[in-house]
């Protein structure tokens, strides 16, 4: 294989880069899950995570990816044959629903056109339908990774209460969170699903719940059978620092020092920085012509853009002449939008250079491959970034 100097852009939708503090933190030594020592590095994970979700309830670590967290928060709280309310935001809620389904989960969905988040409304009319209270909850995509739009999530737990249903909400913040705004505990979120590799900046390997105590409630009597994800077989160790099974040791070095990257750049600062990148983004696209998936003004993603092709041109195709000729990685589209959109990554442990880097190698990407566009969205996205530098200077 040939050498190819100078970093590779890996600018997909997670995985996102890891930095090098966490890589380091990583690279130490094992230690005993069972010694002394470890219960420090598992209490501060927890606590810490604590602080990412804006919880004082329950939260789960678990050695696995997103699509774990997703089944342990089904099998906890539901059985066989109940019903959940979905809503169809994209590809990663498609799964979600089809994962449901797999369980014996009666799982409805409420249709969507991909192009933005869920619709609190349309929630709030099925479940005034539902006078027998037969959904047990409602479980929406947070950002839809897939699509590049986020769900009102604060707005849909309103929507639930003024239908007067008693629906847990469950919500995959999977890519969502410490990267956009998301408030468990205020929101009143009963079950929350993330993972290691987005906004936390981390490789893959790790996922969470955060948990109501509602929810948790659930868990006690009902739920179906399981083992490994057991909130309950978590819950009766985890305040010492310990887990019921061997867990992800040198991952958790890595999130702990994660978390204190997160915080020692503020939370509001980083939700602040995705915001400023998806604008930026956007407003390069735009420029160059071409059509940002997500029309929901209001709900774009700070985590990525994902966008719309040409009538007659590939996304892969581009993609690939971008990854040959510029050594920068795209997400490519998913089941209803393959070979007809990119997305392009603009979260975890990024800076204004970088997406000017990034949004360059797009550029000469669309130029390489021939697709019709308007030269100049870099300049255009670089104009964005210092006014709103300029803007959020002033804010402080």
């Amino acid at each position: 294989m040939t050498h190819r100097a100078g970093r590779h852009f890996l600018q997909i939708p997670g995985p996102s880069p890891v930095p090098d503090r966490v890589l380091r933190a990583i690279s130490a030594q094992t230690m005993d899950h069972r010694g002394p020592e470890f219960a420090e590095v598992g209490r501060k994970a927890l606590d810490g995570m604590k602080t990412i979700f804006k919880t004082d309830q329950h939260v789960f670590i678990y050695p696995s990816s997103g699509t774990g967290a997703w089944e342990a928060a089904l099998v906890n709280v539901l059985s066989e044959g109940d019903r959940v309310l979905m809503y169809e935001t994209g590809h990663f809620a498609t799964l979600w629903k089809k994962m449901a389904s797999k369980l014996g989960v009666e799982a409805e969905f409420i249709e969507g056109d991909w192009r933005g988040g869920a619709d609190p409304d349309r929630i709030e009319t099925r479940l005034r339908e539902d006078s027998e209270h037969k959904i047990k909850a409602v479980c929406v995509v947070h950002n839809e990774t897939s699509t590049g739009s986020v769900s009102p999530i604060a707005q849909v737990r309103q929507a639930i209460d003024a239908a007067g249903h008693p629906a847990l909400l469950m919500v995959d913040t999977i890519s969502g969170l410490a990267s956009i705004d998301f408030r468990f505990d205020e929101w009143g979120v009963d079950v929350a699903v993330s993972g290691s590799q987005k906004g936390l900046m981390l490789p893959p390997g790790l996922s969470f719940n955060a948990v109501s105590e509602k929810a948790f409630e659930h868990s006690r009597t009902g739920g179906m059978r399981r083992s490994y994800w057991d909130w309950r077989e978590m819950a009766a160790i985890n305040p010492t620092g310990y887990f019921p099974y061997t867990p992800g040791t040198n991952m958790l070095y890595g999130l702990n020092e994660a978390i204190s990257m997160l915080h020692e750049e503020g939370l509001d600062n980083v939700f602040a920085r995705h915001q400023r990148h998806g604008a930026a983004t956007r407003t390069a696209v735009r420029h160059w012509g071409l059509e940002v998936l997500c029309r929901q003004q209001g709900q774009e993603s700070g985590v990525l853009t994902a966008v719309l092709m040409p009538e007659g041109h590939s996304a892969d195709a581009f993609r690939a002449t971008a990854l040959r000729h510029y050594d920068i990685s795209l997400g490519n589209g998913l089941s209803k939008v393959a070979d007809r959109v990119f997305r392009i990554g603009h979260l975890g442990d990024i800076n204004d250079l970088t997406l000017a880097g990034t949004l360059t190698g797009v550029e000469l990407g669309l130029r390489k491959s021939g697709v019709p566009h308007n030269e100049g969205g870099v300049a255009a996205a670089m104009a964005e970034l210092e006014q709103t530098r300029f803007e959020t200077l002033a804010a402080e």
